[in-house]
């Protein structure tokens, strides 16, 4: 007798809600009674009841639990997850290790579609953000005027830890709508606001919707470079306000780029770089240790706690970094090998800007222009300032800024 062929598609992943298996399709449920190896977290698990096959919980973390059901392959499995498992859920991380006609996907509601549909929100005009095992100021970008964000907690703490973020930030009159344990039976929805904010029974699973209230004087950021200076704090070693745009637009961040940022100072070239976009990573390379602190305060402050801060001089300590697709040198330009290094590490296409102030700085910007090409520019800014019972223009030191794109 023919053994039979293994199964192609061996692993089903469905989706479930807190009502169980009566939100499930007739094919969800049967995939689920034919699998060999049921796997979830013990919710999950409790949620379904009595399955045919061996139970296996989440172990943490949930990848220590993938040789044990790759080992199974060709035989029926079922993973279960909560809503959409393709969406902040464990999908993807799964099939990494799978071919795509090897498993099956049935997705449920997820928890951000759950809560539009309670709210009465499009789903396309929403902010979603998963704060569930990330810091909580990864947020702050979002938070602009009128902005609808939908943001999966972490545990029943996290709405208030958001109430006052909201607070603190000048975004006190934000409504936030709790919504708990959507799905099932123990659903329930409570609405406040950030500054009355005393809610303390609050599900553990939850989403937050919030609607994002600014008054005159709020700490919203603008989707513009060039951020206040008394934004950052600093020790005078930053890039000023002017000069900051001007060098972002040199350096012309694109999706899911990599900065170098040497000589990081108060961190803001890197800080700013992310804030463009969600996908874009920072390495700030900072010698002293008090501004590597400071760089680290500043990023979470303003929304991008992932900027990667190397304490240490350069370039030894541009050893192992990932390459970069931009370098920034704001300081340190003349230190021996540290452009060389940049050059010699930058991608193909990738750029490099450099900001002198001093006339050495300059001096050997203006070589390496003349023997690489590119662009060099001088920056004056002025503003003004009283003069007795007038006003006139102080100027700032000027700038000379040589970018240069790598062939």
């Amino acid at each position: 007798m023919t053994p039979a062929a293994p199964l192609r598609r061996w692993l089903s992943i469905v989706g479930l809600g807190e009502d169980g298996l009566d939100g499930l399709s007739p094919a969800a449920c049967r995939l689920l009674t034919q699998a060999e190896l049921v796997v979830g977290g013990r919710r999950h698990l409790a949620l379904v009841g009595d399955v045919t096959g061996e139970r296996l919980a989440w172990p943490s973390p949930p990848a220590s639990a993938f040789p044990e059901i790759l080992a199974r392959r060709g035989t029926p499995v079922c993973v279960l997850a909560s809503g959409d498992p393709f969406f902040y859920g464990i999908g993807s991380s799964l099939v990494s290790h799978l071919d795509h006609d090897e498993f099956l996907c049935i997705p449920g509601a997820s928890a951000f579609s759950l809560a539009a549909g309670r709210l009465g929100w499009a789903l396309q005009d929403c902010t979603l953000v998963s704060l569930h095992g990330r810091v909580l100021e990864r947020i702050v970008p979002y938070l602009q005027h009128g902005a609808r964000i939908l943001a999966l907690s972490w545990d029943g703490a996290t709405p208030g830890k958001l109430a006052a973020l909201l607070r603190d930030r000048g975004l006190g009159d934000s409504r936030l709508t709790i919504c708990q344990a959507m799905g099932g039976a123990r659903e329930r929805l409570q609405i406040t606001t950030a500054e009355s904010f005393g809610l303390t029974d609050i599900d553990p699973l939850n989403t937050t919707a919030v609607e994002v209230v600014a008054a005159p004087g709020s700490r919203v950021l603008p989707l513009t470079p060039g951020l206040p200076d008394d934004w950052f704090e600093h020790d005078g070693q930053i890039t000023k306000r002017e000069v900051r745009a001007i060098t972002l637009a040199a350096l012309a961040p694109r999706q899911g780029e990599v900065l170098w940022d040497i000589g990081a100072g108060s961190g803001s070239i890197g800080i700013e770089w992310m804030l463009r976009n969600a996908a874009n990573r920072a390495i700030a390379v900072e010698a002293r240790k008090d501004r590597a602190a400071r760089i680290a305060r500043n990023a979470a402050a303003l929304g991008v706690p992932d900027l990667e801060i190397i304490e240490g001089e350069a370039p030894a300590a541009l050893a192992g970094l990932r390459p970069p697709d931009a370098v920034f040198v704001g300081g340190g330009a003349t230190d021996e090998g540290v452009l060389d290094a940049s050059w010699a590490r930058l991608r193909k296409g990738g750029r490099l800007v450099v900001n002198a102030v001093t006339l050495e700085t300059q001096a050997e910007i203006t070589r390496r222009f003349n023997a690489t090409g590119g662009d060099l520019s001088c920056i004056q800014v002025a503003h003004a300032a009283p003069v007795g019972g007038f006003h006139a223009w102080r100027p700032a030191l000027p700038v000379v800024q040589w970018v240069a794109v790598k062939p």
